[in-house]
């Protein structure tokens, strides 16, 4: 059992990982004149420098040779890469081209599609409050693309690849940063290539602005490894439940630069799809502590009969409660 001392500096450390995570904003038009693809680029290649660092001074090299002695994790580091690099140069895109407002959507909405995408690709049954929360979420995605007139695309594909990088990587089940690693290791490669072919082309960005800005790029790699970092430290030592509801923290903070620092548009379609997805998340949430308290209180009644104390008492982890989302 985690001491107080261990639970308030994880819920700091989960606090740093989302804050983190939701004021990158701010961050990617500072490497302009570099264009999404080349931020794109430097991110993959810096991650995996630093995570590399990382690694060496914790000593942590042993999954290496086990992961190359299974193909199947390797297809599916293989997809986590993929569908992460999509997820990271959409959202760059969307940041630096004024769209900060629906990039946020897509991580609002995540944890609807995550549900959804439970259902159908791996059968789980849903209870009632969940149905209406993925209900009213297909609801204000109807709106906002009626609002739009056309869907939300950029909030539906962070939305989808997220989910899907999410679902990938439950599978493979290996550490943030070994994860990490391994991912920017297939990475590696197509996007050293393509730095260099920027270079020989004349149009890299990359030494051509200043110190300053090569530096920035470079950091690209701390930005994407340090809230990883902050996230796996939290997730030892918080309940699963307080993680699931640290996760709109990120999307909260993009809404709110979005709207106040960038000064982004919100019409009153707009509004209106935003509280639907609020209402979906509310219910989603309502539910999920409900249904975590309903399970703790069903463990300590079997806890307190003298057959489950000869067993050993059930944690809320063993009974797999887990919250919505990433």
């Amino acid at each position: 059992m985690q001491s107080d001392g261990e639970q308030r500096a994880g819920l700091l450390y989960g606090i740093g990982a989302y804050g983190m995570w939701g004021l990158v904003p701010l961050f990617w038009p500072l490497l302009k004149p570099s264009g999404a693809m080349e931020i794109l680029a430097h991110r993959m290649v810096w991650s995996l420098a630093f995570v590399g660092i990382a690694l060496l001074v914790l000593k942590r090299w042993g999954w290496v040779r086990e992961l190359l002695r299974q193909p199947r994790k390797l297809g599916l580091i293989a997809v986590a890469a993929t569908v992460i690099t999509v997820n990271w140069g959409v959202y760059i895109w969307a940041v630096n081209s004024g769209h900060v407002v629906e990039a946020s959507l897509g991580y609002f909405i995540n944890p609807l599609v995550t549900i959804a995408m439970g259902v159908l690709l791996l059968k789980e049954r849903l209870r009632p409050m969940q149905w209406a929360a993925v209900g009213t979420g297909f609801a204000a995605v109807l709106v906002l693309a009626i609002g739009y007139g056309q869907p939300p695309w950029i909030s539906l594909t962070l939305a989808f690849s997220f989910a899907t990088y999410g679902l990938v990587k439950k599978k493979v089940n290996i550490g943030g940063l070994e994860s990490l690693a391994a991912e920017t290791a297939i990475q590696f490669l197509p996007a050293l290539g393509f730095l260099l072919w920027l270079g020989a082309d004349g149009s890299a960005t990359f030494g051509a602005h200043g110190a300053g800005h090569a530096a920035l790029l470079a950091a690209t790699g701390v930005v994407t490894a340090v809230p990883l970092v902050c996230f796996g430290a939290a997730a030892i030592r918080v309940p699963l439940s307080t993680l699931g509801l640290l996760q709109y923290l990120a999307p909260v903070f993009q809404f709110l630069l979005g709207v106040a620092y960038f000064h982004e548009s919100m019409p009153p379609e707009r509004w209106a799809g935003f509280a639907l997805v609020w209402l979906a998340l509310t219910c989603l949430t309502w539910d999920a502590l409900r249904t975590a308290r309903r399970t703790k209180a069903e463990a300590q009644r079997l806890a307190a009969r003298p057959e489950a104390r000869q067993a050993g008492p059930q944690s809320a982890d063993e009974l797999k409660i887990s919250p919505s989302g990433v």
